[in-house]
């Protein structure tokens, strides 16, 4: 029940300002327009800057946590002996546990340091660092519920397709991963969803720059760090500039709710279960 009345006070807090807001901005200005200058004069109220920015940054976050976490659990459920395990779980958890501030000016001061060092030179606030340490933060997440997911199949199916002749890598790959890709994406989803919701190493490590760029070299803005930069700014209360925290809060709550609603109707359509 208090779950239930969080969400709904959320909702609601969000809800109303955002309201006001659109009773003065036209929705489709909001979501069609290109330019993002709420804070100017003459204001400009075009949030797909900081939607583009938001995706970028979760693209090249889920090319490091998704591969690899998936790739980590298979290790530990199929391959790993115990010592091993015993020795990687602690690892990964302590990764889980670092605060995204410290992984923020990592990716600032080392991280984009060493790119332009070997050749590369993207802006010091860039997508790319961004999102790979976002990928580093949440790949924890995908290789623990992967394992779990992956421990739950039972051993049956194992045992049988090892009697056909298979061999480990074709068990991992053709029969343990497929009975348990309802859980697989249900990590998977829960990891985007996180990606997109990071706030703090966007905003030391990509920039404040709302601009529609995919190149990842490129500062940008996400809807995370312009919500952190302005709420914690001297923008005053009740203005059309402070009601965009709640556009903006709004538009990224709905997008991480059309995630979960395809995320639920995926596992379901997916889900094995086993007698």
């Amino acid at each position: 029940m208090i779950s239930i009345l969080v969400t709904i006070g959320i909702v609601v807090a969000l809800l109303v300002p955002s309201l006001e807001f659109f009773a003065e901005v036209s929705p489709v200005e909001f979501f069609t327009t290109t330019t993002w200058a709420p804070l100017f004069t003459p204001a400009s109220f075009g949030v797909l800057p900081l939607i583009v920015g938001t995706l970028t940054t979760t693209f090249w976050a889920c090319t490091i946590c998704l591969p690899l976490g998936l790739g980590t659990a298979i290790y530990l459920s199929e391959y790993a002996r115990p010592r091993a395990r015993k020795l990687i779980k602690p690892v990964l958890e302590v990764l889980a546990g670092i605060p995204t501030v410290v992984l923020g000016y990592f990716a600032l001061t080392f991280l984009t340091p060493l790119l332009r060092s070997l050749g590369w030179q993207v802006d010091i606030f860039n997508a790319f660092s961004a999102g790979v340490i976002i990928g580093i933060l949440l790949l924890p997440t995908v290789a623990s519920l992967s394992e779990d997911a992956m421990k739950a199949v039972p051993s049956s199916l194992r045992e049988g397709s090892y009697g056909l002749g298979a061999n480990r890598f074709q068990v991992s790959t053709r029969v343990v991963v497929p009975a348990a890709i309802s859980g697989i994406a249900a990590s998977f989803v829960l990891a985007i969803s996180r990606a997109i919701g990071e706030t703090t190493i966007v905003l030391i490590a990509a920039g404040q720059l709302a601009r529609v760029s995919f190149m990842p070299g490129d500062s940008i803005e996400t809807m995370t760090a312009f919500i952190a930069a302005t709420g914690a700014g001297d923008v005053a209360v009740g203005t059309i500039s402070y009601k965009t925290i709640f556009a903006v809060g709004l538009t990224l709550f709905l997008i991480t709710l059309l995630l979960n609603i395809v995320a639920i109707r995926m596992v379901r359509r997916f889900r094995e279960i086993y007698e």
